[in-house]
């Protein structure tokens, strides 16, 4: 379930810039070229009003038009200028927080990510923020030197004829009135886009991602339909955008023609009676036109700013998701004391149904230990309150007689050594790979021996660029056997003192699995290791057995113990082995086949 998203204030998005720390420097000058502009625009309607009132060949001197081409090159020059600084503080502001958001995302604790579609995450990183970045590069500058605009050129008409600007400021009130309603309207529509997008993503990425998956079971058509009514909605949300846009521009077109018409019909008749000169009349109406137009910017302004603050509220619901801090607590030198699960407990929420209850059992070091038992019984789970992904809701797991939350999540993941049924590969070489997490350099020798010891530098000295060999988006272009001694070969880089082996077998064919188990035996030697498997025959000679049922712990001990003591384990091995049996000798399961 999706944790609830709080409403973004203008307070909350204004702190969430400054958290960025934008070039105040480069806006301020970026600012500085902008009023230029400004001015400069400012000043050109009254060098028109002084051409019209005095208009005569002989009048227009070279001084005048020097003058004048001079302001034209100097209001271009610091409009370029402005823009370019202004795009350079908005690409530093987006910068910095997606930097934010995704040192963010590499340190939130493992439920996040089950109750967030991986796609919805990634519109929130680039989507949302690409909107702050429009904002601030491309509409806060207008907005600023439409202001200044808008107050220069009212003061000068104010000057020019109060009582006619008077007049022309009866409209604004109006406009005001039409165009509030609808920037709520537009606040609605784009957090609706934004939510929509973010859905549309997660479908891509999950469609994309399984491909394989969708054509294996033909599912083309359910998903081009699922993709479908997302691109439907998103036309949908479109319309209503385009509607609301649609009613802005009319609106600010007729107050602008009523405005034209008003100030030529009022002016005229002032200026017929002397009142106001032609030239004064002229600049009335070039500084409406000044007015006018930063208007409507101001207007898309605060449009895309609504669509900002919608798109800061999916960002602060991430940055404040609850988050790991892998380096505090003490530093884990070695294990060599027994792990002991004491009593543990443990649900996904408070709403749902237990997973683990009352579990207690210890690792003894250098010793393997097997979880069998049905699927669904807890079994992954328990491997995850291990490696600390969740805390158990009561009870402890203790080194010796230390808790293991007292140890940095750093250093105590740095202790274990995973491989896991799926064996997860990322895109890149097989050298890459196998270093993958190392914080130091690892030498060809190293990385050579681990191969050797995971029993996959035979097919990897096959290939023809050998340890640089691209593996494919999820090591796709390698099979199960090759995914799984990659993995292996990563774990021995680790050298670690805890081994967790999950299932790491199931998926492979008999030829691969004797290979790996070979590569496992390697792996295993001088090391706490549990395992979990689905096949009896790969754990009969553990140490110890925990048989979990339904998410208790049902029955402990060596293999011959619980087959003599546990009927449901008895019930396990011998389906399992008459199976095995008639798979490779064709002849029904009979007393002698007993481990």
């Amino acid at each position: 379930m999706s944790e609830p998203v709080p409403k973004a204030t203008w307070k909350q998005f204004y702190q969430l810039i400054q958290q960025t720390k934008p070039p105040k420097k480069l806006i301020a000058i970026a600012l500085t070229f902008s009023m230029t502009t400004t001015i400069v625009s400012l000043i050109v309607p009254l060098f028109t009003k002084s051409l019209v009132d005095g208009f005569s060949l002989s009048s227009i001197g070279v001084g005048q038009i020097v003058l004048l081409a001079a302001a034209f090159i100097v209001q271009a020059v610091a409009a370029g200028l402005s823009i370019y600084l202004f795009n350079r503080a908005g690409q530093h502001v987006v910068a910095k927080l997606r930097e934010r958001l995704w040192k963010k995302l590499l340190v939130l604790r493992v439920p996040y990510y089950d109750s967030q579609e991986t796609g919805e995450t990634i519109s929130r990183v680039t989507n949302d923020t690409g909107l702050v970045k429009g904002f601030i590069s491309e509409h806060l500058s207008s907005f600023i030197t439409g202001m200044v605009s808008i107050i220069g050129s009212v003061t000068l008409l104010l000057v020019l004829d109060w009582k006619m600007t008077l007049t022309m400021l009866t409209a604004v009130p109006l406009a005001v009135l039409a165009l509030v309603p609808l920037g709520r309207q537009m606040f609605k529509i784009s957090k609706g886009v934004q939510d929509e997008t973010a859905r549309f993503t997660g479908i891509l990425t999950q469609v994309v991602s399984e491909i394989r998956l969708v054509k294996s079971s033909n599912a083309e058509t359910v998903e081009y339909e699922r993709g479908l009514s997302g691109i439907n909605n998103l036309f949908k949300f479109g319309l209503k955008e385009g509607k609301v846009s649609a009613m802005i521009a009319p609106i600010m077109s007729t107050v602008m023609m009523l405005l034209l018409v008003l100030i030529i019909g009022y002016g005229g008749v002032r200026v017929s009676s002397g009142a106001l000169s032609a030239g004064d009349l002229v600049a009335f109406i070039l500084y409406l036109i000044q007015i006018m137009l930063p208007v409507t910017q101001i207007t898309q302004f605060f449009t895309q700013l609504q669509k900002a603050r919608g798109a800061t509220e999916r960002m602060i619901t991430i940055l404040h998701s609850e988050e790991e801090d892998p380096n505090t607590g003490r530093e884990l030198q070695k294990v060599d004391e027994p792990i002991v699960v004491d009593h543990i407990s443990f649900a996904y929420s408070q709403d749902s149904e237990a997973v683990l209850e009352d579990i207690s059992f210890s690792l003894q070091p250098g010793k393997v230990t097997a979880i069998v038992g049905p699927s669904g019984s807890g079994k992954t789970t328990l491997f995850s309150l291990l490696e600390r992904y969740y805390e158990p809701n009561s009870g402890e797991i203790l080194l010796g007689s230390e808790p293991i939350k007292n140890y940095s999540l750093q250093s105590w993941r740095a202790k274990i050594g995973y491989v896991s049924q799926e064996s997860p590969l990322l895109s890149g070489t097989i050298r890459n790979n196998i270093c993958y997490g190392m914080d130091r350099e690892v030498s060809d020798q190293e990385l050579q021996s681990a191969a050797a010891m995971a029993y996959a530098d035979s097919f990897i000295e096959e290939l023809p660029e050998k340890y640089e060999t691209q593996v494919g988006e999820r090591g796709i272009k390698l099979s199960g056997g090759q995914r799984q001694r990659i993995a292996i070969a990563r774990a021995l880089l680790r050298n670690p003192s805890i081994l967790m082996l999950d299932e790491a077998t199931s998926s492979l064919d008999s030829k691969s699995e004797i290979v790996v188990q070979q590569a496992f035996h390697n792996l295993m030697k001088g090391r706490t290791t549990l395992v979990i498997a689905h096949r009896l025959s790969t754990v009969v000679d553990a140490h110890q057995i925990l048989f979990v049922d339904k998410g208790k712990l049902t029955g402990k001990g060596t293999h011959f113990e619980l087959y003599e003591s546990h009927s449901l384990y008895r019930e396990f091995a011998d389906q399992q082995l008459r199976m095995k049996q008639e798979t490779e000798l064709g002849a029904p399961y009979g007393k002698e086949a007993r481990v």
